[in-house]
């Protein structure tokens, strides 16, 4: 990689040097705080030589992986010294630079209380689909008591879901999220439901009948209200009696605002965000299902897609259906699946094509982001091949009104999301449109792609021959000790709770476009040496650490997501670059819990970034320790 030309050229895409408050790196990316959001080229950034995705938020954050040290170093040349060494600009006074701010905290906001919602409503509503399934089938009978009962199970997320977003919305605000969740558990309680359908006064005012059970607004306004009087009384209040002052005063104020004032407005505001959506799908019907499955790829590659979760999860919360965006995601998903096999057929690239294949398939089962980021917006034509299946599948998809009962990303293994015991044709149109997006998106690959394996192939072999005798014999060594290598085992490099890391809650990791890995929920604050090996460095922010194995695969370890915000504050690393290092040996100190208490996630990441030379195998323990055997790295033969 020319890392000075791909500094200039990420420099260039993001609007330039005068467009750029503040720059810094962790350990895989460029962070960039930029004055205006909209001078930043995603599309073209992802196309830069070196860049690997683009995320877009409070901070444009450009992944480049192993290599991100030298490309800021050579960032920082072209920003000027203000920029270097990873202090804060100076603060810039235009007023455009809050406003974009403003945008972006809101559409993070969103995101932070809607997203971690998905897996328990998806769940339950999965196991709702396939009870009925079963039920269609004639494998159970919908009248037993055992079918009842589990179908309870599967609605208690969509019932309890204002508990939940209570949750979600403390942790987002970082209040005491055990009082937020009392002060919206207050709207549900039996006793209160049973006054407000009799009728209720409070203080003299009436209190309006609503079954707060499957709302989501009203819970993110009581929150959003509640975190505002812990603020004001934790700040005002003698520190004697704060451990209990605090959370009275902030019940007494907070719940009967709720029941008079925000409770409604949230219902309110619950139906007519639905009822607006509906609007506007009866007003061009099926166009806008093609329309917005046809741009989804744009929206999915900057978190876009995001905003239309509130909307989502209110449809299957307050009508148990939906009709515009997991349709539309159908036909994007799998028209992703499709340009990818094609792309996989016609290219002469060995490493595209292992990339297409493995997009593919995750594409097909309802997970683009790596189809997105490792061909599709690489590749022009695979694009608005992509496209192509996606407005056609969509099409048909919302000429016959398909139907979603479950908030769940549609895909293969998915489909029972479609099943209806009221509409027996819904999953017969939900596979055809499947087929239909397939189809066209991989006829159309098919016939624009093209690439210049040969060429670039070519260059190779002619770059290798008028290379010097000893560096030709180190390429041949390299490639011998990758043929030959054995495999690895990695030990637990941490003592915790392990989880898959497709579940860790940031786009690079859980797409696994750094590569494949362990996640580890820590119970102690230690980071240990998985298997022997070479410290290549540690990084400036104490928060992460890069290491080579013995066998010669590259690892990155990384403590928290975002925790480069922290400065090393925290972090403790017990080794320095150049050590040898035995697997067991203890790499880093850390303080989860004040990490936590800071509002990040202390999760512990352990990525195999050489990720094209080895194939790696996770084991899936749950709890785990520093014996116990997490990952088996396997060289592959060139």
């Amino acid at each position: 990689m020319d890392y000075k030309r791909t500094a200039s050229e990420v420099l260039k895409h993001v609007g330039g040097r005068e467009n750029v408050t503040h720059f810094e790196h962790c350990s895989t990316r460029l962070r960039f705080s930029l004055k205006d959001d909209k001078k930043a080229d995603v599309p073209t950034l992802e196309n830069i030589e070196g860049v690997m995705a683009v995320k877009m938020g409070s901070q444009c954050q450009v992944v480049i992986g192993n290599d991100v040290i030298e490309v800021y170093d050579e960032a920082v040349k072209l920003l000027g010294p203000r920029f270097a060494g990873d202090e804060e600009a100076a603060p810039d006074t235009n007023k455009s630079a809050e406003k974009k701010k403003w945008g972006a905290v809101f559409l993070d906001f969103l995101t932070g209380v809607f997203g971690p919602l998905v897996p328990a409503i998806a769940g339950g509503g999965v196991l709702k689909s396939v009870l009925l399934l079963l039920s269609v089938l004639g494998w159970m009978d919908s009248s037993g008591q055992t079918y009842k009962i589990l179908f309870l199970v599967g609605d208690a997320p969509l019932y309890f879901l204002p508990l939940l977003v209570a949750i979600t919305t403390a942790n987002k605000l970082k209040v005491n999220t055990l009082v937020a969740l009392s002060a919206v558990g207050a709207l549900l309680l039996p006793n209160m439901s049973t006054m407000l359908t009799e009728g209720a006064e409070l203080f003299g005012f009436s209190v309006r009948s609503i079954a707060y059970a499957y709302q989501v607004f009203p819970a993110i306004l009581t929150v959003l209200l509640y975190a505002q009087v812990e603020k004001l009384f934790t700040k005002i209040s003698p520190k004697v009696i704060r451990v209990f002052f605090v959370p009275m005063m902030s019940l007494v104020i907070t719940v009967p605002i709720s029941l008079l004032l925000l409770g409604p407005i949230g219902y309110t505001l619950g139906e007519g965000f639905t009822k607006v959506i509906l609007a506007v799908f009866g007003s061009v019907g099926w166009v806008a299902v093609a329309l917005l499955a046809a741009v989804l790829p744009f929206l999915v590659s900057v978190g876009m897609h995001k905003a239309l979760l509130p909307y989502a999860i209110n449809a299957f919360s307050t009508g148990g259906r939906e009709l515009l965006y997991m349709p539309a995601s159908l036909a994007h998903n799998i028209a992703e699946s499709g340009a990818c096999f094609a792309v996989a057929i016609r290219t002469r690239d060995r490493r595209l094509r292992a990339t297409s294949i493995s997009a593919g398939i995750s594409a097909l089962f309802g997970i683009t982001e790596p189809a997105l980021y490792g061909v599709t917006l690489q590749h022009k034509k695979v694009l608005w091949s992509v496209m192509a299946g996606a407005l056609v599948g969509g099409a048909f998809v919302g000429i016959v009104g398909l139907q979603a009962f479950v908030a769940v990303g549609p895909g293969l293994a998915s489909l029972s999301m479609f099943i209806s015991a009221e509409l027996p044709r819904n999953i017969v149109n939900a596979v055809i449109g499947l087929l239909i997006s397939f189809a066209v998106s991989f006829v159309v690959a098919l016939m624009l792609f093209r690439d210049n394996a040969v060429k670039v192939e070519n260059k190779k072999e002619s770059e290798n021959e008028t290379s010097p005798a000893p560096v030709r014999a180190e390429r041949e060594q390299r490639k011998l000790a990758g043929t030959l290598q054995a495999s690895e085992t990695f030990k637990s490099p941490a003592i915790g709770e392990q989880i898959p890391l497709s579940q860790v809650n940031d786009e690079v990791f859980s797409t696994k476009a750094m590569g494949e890995g362990i996640a580890i929920l820590p119970s102690v604050g230690e980071l240990y040496a998985p298997v022997d090996g070479k410290i290549e460095m540690v990084f400036g922010k104490k928060h992460a650490i890069a290491m080579s194995t013995a066998g010669g695969a590259e690892l990155l370890f990384h403590v928290g997501i975002d925790t480069v915000r922290l400065k090393g504050k925290h972090f403790d690393p017990q080794v320095q670059a150049g050590d040898i290092v035995k697997a067991g040996d203890l790499l880093m100190k850390f303080d989860f819990e004040q990490i936590a208490a800071e509002g990040y996630d202390p999760v512990v990441l352990t990525i195999v970034t050489s990720k094209d030379k080895y194939a790696v195998d996770v084991a899936n323990l749950k709890k785990v320790g520093r014996h116990d055997t997490l990952m088996t790295v396997t060289a592959l033969t060139h």
